[in-house]
């Protein structure tokens, strides 16, 4: 169709029109939203009807422990490892890590459902690969995989007698005249230590919806990071044998959605998919790694490939494509060079907005494509197209999930509003009642109620300060890792660092940066760090400044954890420092190299306690 930029007037040669689809994302976004905004979601410990036990990990007895340390970390992720294996190849040994799991690996502890996988390439993903001697067997590993080697972190660097594992914090407070951190936890533990580092993570609390009648089902329920195989049989591999003769729903079609759908689809007499927001669903492409590559792998190679991908992502020149996966074909397509010959930076800005946006659709059009080319019901197609901008959510990658809505025992029970209730013997979507045996929840984890509500506990600092409190209105760091008025207090998840794709890239360069401050202090006799309020006041500066360009975007999608679920200050990137991951961390590494610490309120040890 005829369409031209706005300033230049330049024609753009695209097959939809533009102005039909922001009113179709209009129209999207005020269907799904609610009121209730956050608040239409619990905790899985809130709902009596659903167990929130553990059910892969015998429960552990053991006496309280009182200890004093150099340094506590708090969670056995991929955060708390690799913060354990820098401390570690610091010489740091006098810490503990304590994990709530029953062993280390976070998220891959808990999400242990059938088709669970990696939807970032595994090379780039699993941290510590060249350091444990590992490579990955193939491109996007299964979540067992995975969790294998978080274990085997914790073998190599001997973590695992230094974990407290089923336990959790339950309160941190700074003792000013110690200079130490007391920390309990639900096991009556009471830790002393210099050094506190907070790794639990962004994806820690299970959440549901709150749904009408959910105690009134007679059948079974249970959240996808909660899977019982006592009930499904069958593994991670799928042969979910026990579900041959039951209707089962599975509420949610985000990113553990359509990984579980075609396993569960796989067995199960009848399958009811309950949607209430589609995703772009593009293909994956999984294959086993070659050999030959694997033998040719060189010293370096984990991080010329992140710093490959990384590049890429963040629009630098690079030499070659080395992942070339879904992600490293999607940023630069988000730029919508190819679409115009004039170089995109030397236009006008408003034809600078228009050709972003023009591109994001572009997309989208291409995986609505998708959807009609494979599923062959046009009123299940159409009920699979997401109307909002590509990066509203998460893309998903999945080679099976679309080709599963052909098969005759699956139905698609789509309503922007959500789920209307649960029966004794079903669950109501769209005022239809679908009878079924098992409802799974793939409802994923919380993410906006803030430090307290998702980690269970506060961190209070010098003069009584609640971090809870703090960071009300938004995380306040330096560099995103440290805060004014928190003393040797770490925080190594998703606050104020560059983040765009790969997630444990960004927690192994928080843990490294970490780990080598601490051994600096301890070293040097040093009590305490913090950042002067100024630094911090600057940092939090540049990190809202560098989100204002991305405000209107998050405010025209649909619900979302990407924009708060409508309530833009609650956006999950609202605390991330838009800016090229490469600058960042060189920006990182200048600030180390320099050796100044400017920013950094450095005071000597006042305690004659053992450090070392």
């Amino acid at each position: 169709m005829a369409f031209t930029l706005p300033e230049s007037n330049i024609p753009l040669d695209i097959d939809f029109d533009p102005e039909y689809l922001r009113q179709r994302f209009a129209e999207d976004k005020q269907a799904r939203l609610r009121k209730d905004q956050l608040a239409q979601f619990q905790g899985l410990s809130d709902v009596l009807e659903v167990d929130d036990r553990d059910p892969f990990s015998e429960p552990i007895t053991r006496e309280p422990v009182t200890e004093e340390l150099d340094v506590l970390v708090l969670g056995g992720g991929f955060g708390g490892l690799t913060a354990g294996a820098y401390l570690m190849q610091n010489g740091i040994t006098n810490f503990r890590m304590v994990e709530y799991g029953g062993d280390y690996g976070g998220t891959w502890y808990w999400n242990r459902y059938p088709g669970v996988q990696c939807d970032i390439e595994s090379h780039i993903y699993m941290p510590l690969l060249e350091e444990t001697g590992y490579v990955p067997s193939q491109r996007y590993a299964d979540g067992s995989e995975i969790f294998e080697h978080a274990q085997r972190i914790g073998r190599h660097y001997d973590l695992y007698s230094r974990t407290y594992f089923q336990t959790r914090a339950t309160h941190a407070e700074w003792d000013e005249d110690q200079q130490r951190w007391a920390v309990t936890t639900d096991r009556g533990d009471r830790f002393r230590t210099k050094f506190l580092m907070r790794c639990n993570g962004a994806l820690t609390k299970p959440q549901l919806p709150k749904v009408p009648g959910i105690g009134d089902f007679q059948g079974k329920i249970f959240h996808t990071s909660r899977w019982d195989y006592a009930y499904t049989g069958g593994t991670q591999a799928g042969n979910l044998e026990n579900l041959r003769d039951k209707r089962v729903a599975v509420v949610g079609t985000g990113a553990t959605g359509v990984q579980v759908v075609p396993y569960l689809a796989q067995d199960v007499k009848e399958l009811v998919v309950v949607q209430r927001t589609p995703s772009v669903v593009q293909p994956r492409n999984n294959r086993k790694t070659d050999p030959e590559w694997k033998a040719s792998l060189g010293p370096g190679w984990q991080y010329e490939r992140h710093d490959n991908f990384n590049g890429i992502i963040s629009g630098h020149e690079v030499e070659g494509n080395h992942v070339d996966d879904g992600w490293t074909h999607l940023f630069p397509a988000l730029g919508g060079q190819h679409l115009v010959d004039t170089p995109v930076g030397d236009l006008p800005a408003a034809d600078q907005a228009t050709i972003a946006e023009v591109a994001d659709m572009q997309l989208l059009m291409g995986a609505h494509a998708r959807v009609d080319e494979i599923v062959s019901d046009p009123a299940t197609a159409d009920g699979l197209k997401p109307w909002f901008g590509y990066m509203c959510k998460r893309p998903c990658f999945n080679d099976e999930y679309l080709d599963t809505f052909n098969r005759p025992n699956v139905t698609l029970a789509a309503s922007p509003s959500g789920i209307d209730g649960i029966t004794a013997t079903g669950i109501v979507v769209a005022g239809e009642h679908h009878e079924v045996d098992c409802i799974v929840f793939a409802t994923g984890f919380e993410t906006g109620s803030g430090p307290a509500g998702i980690y269970g506990y506060d961190v209070i600092g010098r003069d009584g300060n609640s971090l809870q409190e703090y960071f009300s209105d938004g995380a306040k760091t330096f560099h995103g890792f440290f805060t004014h008025g928190f003393p040797n207090f770490v925080e190594l998840g998703m606050t104020q660092t560059a983040y765009y794709v790969n997630f444990v890239y960004m927690l192994d360069r928080k843990a490294r940066h970490s780990a080598r401050l601490i051994k600096h202090m301890l070293d040097n006799g040093l009590g305490t760090f913090e950042p002067t309020l100024e630094a911090e006041t600057d940092w939090v500066r540049k990190v809202r400044e560098s989100n204002e360009p991305r405000m209107a975007y998050w405010g025209a999608c649909t619900p979302g954890y990407y924009n708060g679920q409508g309530d833009v200050s609650k956006a999950v990137f609202m605390d991330v420092y838009n800016s090229s991951e490469i600058d960042f961390w060189n920006m990182i590494e200048d600030w180390w190299e320099a050796g100044q610490f400017d920013e950094l309120t450095l005071e000597p040890s006042r305690s004659a306690l053992p450090v070392g």
